[in-house]
């Protein structure tokens, strides 16, 4: 076909207006990476180890406590939700907080060449960091992270510690490098490179080989953009949000959307109510349809495997389950109910509730062939007001979005 000089020139301005000004950051759809649990909290017989259960519980709450410190020293602003924990005095004797005994892990891969390590998946924290090859024996087992053998690794000089409540701590240096997650890639992406590793993370312990936050970037022990957020600011993920599908087989974590393969309906989402933690407000909590608890703030973790709240409101839930006691002797917070339980419970979050399955909250018996178990909420001395922690016992029962970009939860049925 001919078109005549002077339409050439008459159309020009409108084909240089249709052609791209800038090319854009490439952003993908989003990838699934399957993730496996590791928990200690059960004997071999499949029993509950109390003495774990109640240090992962203490553990929890410690990390809480952390991170409203780290948040008041990056934003200069005391956390909204500091007053309902309180401050924890350092003491020698005190090392049930050092503890990551249950933990979903799955792999990444860092530096140039790439190399593969696995971290533990945690949205109670914003800090990726890698055991290094100068760390001692407590890193044995571990895959080491080797700076000097990446390409792209970038000494910040800085260092970094992650403080535990009994003076032990994992501590070392800041590196920036590139990290790849479900094939997106994220360049300059600061990390902690462990020179010392406390026993809580020795491998027998801890089998990822560390640790990568998926909180905010006001948690960050480095003040810097947590990895996810650095996928975000680059453009990589077309979907600034993440989905944790948790179970005992098939768990998953989504990067760049959701799998809708395994939720069905829509989603209900609650506002995050301060970008730090996953932090919202639920409605309520029910047993066997009867409310316990009223609206209430909470963390919602997948590093923690119970319901944590108050002592107030966890004497009020375990005060609808017949059979329900007190388990002091075993472990100040801990309630037993009957190994036969099955009542359902219930969260509501954003007038929709949620089922716990009994079979969920029941977590096991206290000993081989009990007929007591121990149940899926607890409570601990530094909660002093109304405030939960809605960890694995809730989380398996819902497929979770994390939405970065509009900061909110949702919450949606399983498939």
């Amino acid at each position: 076909m001919y078109f005549s000089g002077a339409f050439i020139l008459a159309a020009l301005p409108f084909l240089a207006a249709a052609g791209p000004i800038a090319e854009a950051p490439e952003a993908r759809s989003g990838a699934a990476i399957p993730i496996t649990k590791r928990s200690a909290l059960h004997r071999p017989d499949g029993s509950v180890n109390a003495e774990v259960l109640k240090r992962k519980v203490r553990s929890s709450v410690a990390k809480v406590q952390r991170g409203f410190e780290i948040y008041e020293r990056n934003t200069a602003k005391v956390h909204p939700s500091a007053r309902h924990l309180k401050k924890r005095a350092t003491t020698g004797a005190d090392s049930l907080i050092d503890d990551v005994s249950h933990i979903w892990y799955g792999t990444i891969s860092v530096g140039t060449p790439a190399k593969q390590y696995t971290v533990d998946f945690d949205t109670g924290s914003s800090n990726l960091f890698l055991p290094d090859s100068s760390c001692g024996s407590t890193c044995s087992g571990h895959t080491l992270y080797t700076p000097s053998k990446s390409s792209t690794s970038k000494d910040l000089k800085k260092t970094f510690r992650q403080a535990y409540g009994d003076g032990s701590s994992v501590t070392g240096a800041q590196y920036s490098d590139t990290v790849s997650i479900a094939g997106l890639t994220a360049t300059g992406q600061t990390l902690g490179s462990a020179k010392t590793y406390s026993t809580g993370f020795e491998s027998s312990r801890f089998p990822a080989d560390g640790m990568l936050g998926l909180a905010f970037e006001s948690l960050s022990h480095y003040h810097a953009k947590p990895l996810f957020q650095s996928l975000i600011a680059a453009g990589k993920v077309a979907d600034a949000s993440f989905g944790f599908h948790l179970a005992p087989s098939g768990s998953e974590l989504f990067i760049g959307g959701v799998n809708d393969q395994l939720y069905s309906g829509n989603f209900t989402t609650v506002d995050v109510t301060t970008p730090a933690y996953w932090q919202t407000t639920f409605d309520s909590i029910s047993v066997d349809g009867q409310q316990v608890v009223g609206s209430t703030a909470a963390i919602v973790d997948t590093g923690t495997a119970q319901l944590i709240g108050s002592s107030a409101g966890i004497s009020a839930l375990y005060a609808q389950i017949t059979g329900a006691q007190e388990a002091s002797s075993l472990g100040d917070g801990l309630y037993t109910i009957p190994c036969s339980f099955n009542t359902p419970l219930s969260v509501t979050l954003g007038g929709t509730a949620f089922t716990i399955e009994p079979s969920t909250f029941n977590l096991g018996p206290v000993s081989d062939g009990s007929s007591t178990c121990f149940g899926g909420a607890a409570t601990d001395d530094d909660f002093s007001s109304e405030f939960w922690i809605l960890g694995d016992v809730f989380l398996q029962n819902v497929y979770t979005k994390f939405d970065v970009g509009n900061q909110q939860i949702g919450f949606a049925t399983l498939a």
